[in-house]
């Protein structure tokens, strides 16, 4: 079809290498960093005569990866990236509590939980305990921790604290798309609740965000990359000052963030 869009799935810090997300997405989409590999990507797409859709495959922990998607299409021209729209992204802070959530709820209460994802910067792992402790707040677990791949507590340590406070049995439950070795603990049986979402939910949600991103284009011309440069805005060192005091970023703040309710907020499975 002359107006179809190959998917390009951009993936950061959730994904590490992108292997595992690879074999999620399977082979009709292409899985590639940021920056020069997109940039690549979108190449031999132009090559071949395909229009692409870009997807900044954050499951809600990694704005940053939205905004330097929407950057890296900015600064190429116009002739290379004609046709090609940027969706929103594949998921949010919203949705990575409800899949969480969803995987705590198939965990035999008696289980403690660790939520675990690959290390990233500080605002993205501060992230992971706020969505942890709603994952507690609206379950019946007594005990549930957080572990980063790469960075301390790794999930070997969180399983022995796991244990220190009493669980014999510790449910890995993984918050990205790379899924952590099973550490090998005494005295506790550690199991993996599997990927975050499935193979079937990833193909869905993509096609979601590729249908929306294409209506976007056909009713205004908006190619989704000026929503895109905002992703970041309340991201980061930028809004950790007090409230009343240094509010001069030098935007506004009426501009639309794609990680607030609206299109994305459809899939939660």
């Amino acid at each position: 079809m002359a107006d179809r869009h190959r998917v390009v799935a951009v993936h950061g810090h959730e994904a590490q290498d992108g292997e595992a997300l690879r074999d999620l997405a399977g082979p009709e989409v292409l899985v590639v960093p940021g920056g020069r590999e997109l940039i690549r990507a979108l190449a031999r797409l132009r090559r071949s005569g395909e229009k692409a859709c870009v997807v900044p495959m954050t499951l809600g922990r990694d704005p940053e990866l939205v905004a330097d998607t929407a950057r890296t299409l900015r600064a190429l021209p116009p002739a290379q990236t004609s046709g090609t729209l940027l969706a929103e992204p594949f998921g949010t802070g919203r949705h990575l509590t409800s899949w969480l959530r969803a995987a705590a709820g198939r965990t035999p209460a008696a289980s403690a939980l660790l939520v675990t994802a690959p290390a990233a910067g500080l605002f993205d792992d501060a992230e992971l305990y706020r969505i942890a402790r709603l994952v507690h707040g609206y379950g019946s677990h007594r005990l549930v921790e957080v572990a980063f791949t790469g960075g301390d507590p790794d999930p070997a340590e969180g399983v022995r604290r796991c244990g220190l406070l009493g669980a014999s049995h510790v449910t890995m439950l993984p918050a990205a798309f790379h899924l952590p070795e099973v550490p090998v603990v005494p005295g506790v049986a550690v199991t993996s609740a599997g990927p975050t979402v499935s193979r079937a939910a990833l193909a869905r949600i993509l096609a979601e965000r590729v249908a929306d991103a294409r209506l976007r284009w056909s009713r205004g011309q908006d190619d989704g990359i000026a929503a895109g440069l905002t992703a970041a805005d309340d991201h980061g060192h930028s809004h950790t000052h007090p409230p009343g005091e240094g509010h001069d970023h030098g935007h506004s703040h009426t501009h639309p963030h794609v990680h607030t309710a609206g299109h994305v907020t459809r899939s939660t499975a």
